[in-house]
């Protein structure tokens, strides 16, 4: 009996934003390269949170974090509202055998819940432990091909510490744009090179697998990452460099043929698209568009803009964002107007930028920035009077979207869910400072922080 639906493929990886070979970047990773040429490269796809738990809560619930419940890190106590609305729970009620293999980094407690039948490689997350999880599984599938299946591969890199390099490898490496090129600078890049290698490797042995096992031409691949690289002014940003992402979509047509989409497309997207391939009725809680038109071609586009969050990641740092193809909008949520250094991961960039004053720099309010002119998002064009009817286009646009997704920020700060915990903003590191945690009442109480107590 030959298989009606397609097994659907989810890999995914820490903090990689675009910088694999496939989107222009000097980072050999020649299995993405070899899956974009062989499916289709979508080259304005945004996260909806250029945070961990956050982006990929949007990914599997198809909504806006804050409308998913996910507003903060899943381990620092932030839950989905409804686990039931996650990819897999659907997936699973339609007959898929659901599989995590490697990180999910969406709930603390038992995976099952989210709709896995299977979690499997436990506590080993090693690249090789994930990637011969994902490869068993692919084999043993291809003996029963009547029943298809969900498996979501984590692969842990490219998410910091890095291992350190030999200063040779630096010396031809080029920094992320915002950053000057400097040893330092080059040598975090380098490390990074050397992540995304190993990356990429463990992305090739699954698809030798589906190669091995007959299974590529019925999986549907949908690879992506969460965010932007974990430097500073990227992760947990809401520039492209925080929220610009890997999407390669690889399977049965439509999904072939070395193709680029310039069109704008946000991961919420992904669920509403394999519903529609699936002929799964759409889902009420569904905020994303179906990319299955765009990719046969009927449409040119199915967003004329899209949105990103942050409201805590280490730190509360509320923030809101929306994207057309020529502008960004961003707006802060709080008085607050200089770094929230918790929320930057630590590294050589970081320590780069620190004397030389970054945690004294101002942050504006609202920041514009014209895509065409400024793809770089350094000129800030919010006070621009001959801009004014543009801002308050896009402005209507973040309320309308915040007012349709009932975005907890219309009504003031938000809180620390009862359990969860934050770092307090003015501090310097997630792993040296106290830490606050929610209470029932909605206050705060200080904590010594577990990692670096005795």
């Amino acid at each position: 009996m030959s298989q009606a639906r397609p097994n659907i493929l989810y890999i995914h990886s820490h903090d990689t934003g675009r910088y694999v070979q496939p989107y222009g970047y000097a980072v050999e990773t020649p299995n993405y390269q070899r899956l974009a040429e062989e499916g289709v490269l979508f080259r304005q796809a945004f996260s909806a949170a250029p945070t961990c738990s956050p982006s990929r809560a949007a990914l599997l619930t198809g909504q806006a974090p804050h409308s998913a419940g996910m507003i903060g890190l899943a381990h620092r106590g932030f839950r989905l509202n409804d686990p039931g609305q996650h990819l897999a729970t659907t997936l699973r009620d339609h007959g898929y055998r659901t599989v995590l293999a490697g990180v999910q980094h969406v709930t603390t407690n038992d995976p099952r819940t989210l709709g896995y039948d299977e979690a499997l490689a436990g506590p080993d997350r090693t690249l090789d432990t994930i990637a011969a999880t994902a490869v068993d599984v692919i084999l043993q599938a291809a003996t029963d091909p009547t029943t298809p299946f969900f498996l979501d591969v984590g692969f842990n890199e490219t998410h910091r510490p890095f291992a350190d390099v030999d200063e040779a490898d630096a010396r031809y490496v080029r920094p992320p744009a915002p950053f000057p090129d400097t040893p330092e600078t080059r040598r975090d890049m380098a490390a990074y090179h050397a992540e995304a290698r190993k990356l990429d490797a463990g992305v090739g042995r699954v698809l030798d697998a589906l190669d091995e096992a007959g299974l590529a031409a019925t999986t549907l691949v949908i690879c992506t990452t969460d965010h932007g690289l974990a430097f500073p002014a990227m992760k947990c940003n809401l520039t492209d460099h925080g929220t610009g992402v890997i999407l390669i979509l690889r399977g049965p047509a439509p999904f072939s043929g070395g193709r680029v989409s310039d069109a704008l497309v946000s991961q919420i997207d992904l669920y509403p698209t394999v519903c529609d391939l699936l002929g799964i009725d759409p889902l009420p809680w569904l905020q994303g568009a179906s990319l299955l038109p765009l990719v046969r071609g009927d449409v040119d586009a199915v967003n004329d803009q899209v949105f990103s969050e942050v409201t805590y990641h280490a730190a509360y740092e509320p923030q809101r964002a929306v994207r057309t193809n020529r502008w960004c909008c961003i707006r802060r949520f709080d008085a607050r107007e200089t770094p929230v250094l918790p929320n930057c991961d630590e590294s050589p960039t970081r320590d780069l930028w620190l004397p030389h004053g970054w945690e004294d720099r101002m942050i504006p309010p609202e920041q514009l920035y014209d895509l065409v002119f400024d793809p770089n998002q350094v000129n800030n064009l919010a006070s621009d009077p001959d801009l004014a009817p543009v801002l308050d286009d896009l402005r209507q646009g973040m309320r309308d979207w915040m007012v349709a997704t009932n975005d907890p920020l219309l009504q003031g700060p938000v809180p620390l869910p009862p359990g969860a915990m934050a770092n307090p903003p003015d501090g310097r590191s997630p792993l040296l400072d106290d830490l606050l945690v929610g209470q029932p009442d909605g206050s705060t109480k200080v904590i010594p922080n577990p990692a670096t107590s005795r």
